[in-house]
């Protein structure tokens, strides 16, 4: 797929010899969380957008406390980044609308010496139609849609905000939820409503909710049948 007319994109591109050159490249600029990235190339980039019927200077939203806005090219260049499919592009748009709302107070959560990290849930219809597994391992290696859609969020912070370790991101300790932070709700296994049921979403509509979260912390009850 080559980018359409309403696709022309306005970033700046770089001619790297291969692969190789190209991880070497991101990593010394600090445009990588540490792990390599996905190459975002303009083909690559245009398909994510035409598949949310998004055009690449479409305003996101802007961070309250910086006024820095955020575009739907340069969120796309970074869920390209991460591992994104097409399929998965709406849902870190979601997630990054909600963020960029000022109850959220996202640069308080992306600066705090604290060590949380923004954990992304997923409802609705939209887990089955990119895969997203709620079943076991959640929180790990459990399926590519939660993985990559979590480090989108991550990579974005710190391409587009600057939310960076030791300068925007003073965290002390922080924990691995800060390369991807994002699960989908098993909504069919338990007897408690699910989440964006909760918060006021019409049943049957998929969701996105953001929160600031802590490392997960398992507790377990083997001494009782109750």
């Amino acid at each position: 797929m080559q980018p359409s007319i309403h696709t022309v994109l306005t970033s700046k591109t770089y001619d790297v010899d291969d692969f190789a050159a190209a991880q070497e490249f991101f990593h010394h600029n600090g445009w990588t969380d540490g792990l390599p990235v996905v190459p975002p190339t303009a083909t690559a980039v245009a398909a994510c957008l035409e598949w949310a019927l998004m055009a690449p200077d479409q305003l996101i939203g802007i961070e309250p406390v910086r006024a820095q806005p955020v575009t739907a090219e340069k969120l796309a260049v970074n869920a390209i980044m991460a591992g994104c499919l097409p399929m998965h592009f709406p849902v870190v748009v979601a997630a990054w609308q909600a963020m960029l709302k000022d109850e959220f107070l996202l640069h308080g959560v992306t600066s705090s010496t604290g060590g949380c990290a923004i954990l992304v849930v997923i409802n609705g219809p939209i887990r089955r139609e990119i895969a997203a597994n709620a079943t076991f391992n959640a929180l790990a290696n459990s399926d590519r849609a939660t993985a990559v859609i979590g480090r989108a969020v991550r990579l974005a912070l710190i391409n587009l905000l600057d939310v960076r370790p030791g300068g925007i991101d003073r965290t002390t300790l922080g924990h691995p939820g800060k390369f991807s932070y994002c699960l989908a709700e098993d909504e069919e296994d338990t007897g408690w409503q699910p989440l964006s049921l909760v918060r006021g979403i019409p049943e049957g509509l998929s969701a996105v909710t953001v929160m600031a979260a802590m490392a997960p912390r398992q507790i377990m009850n083997e001494w009782t049948t109750r």
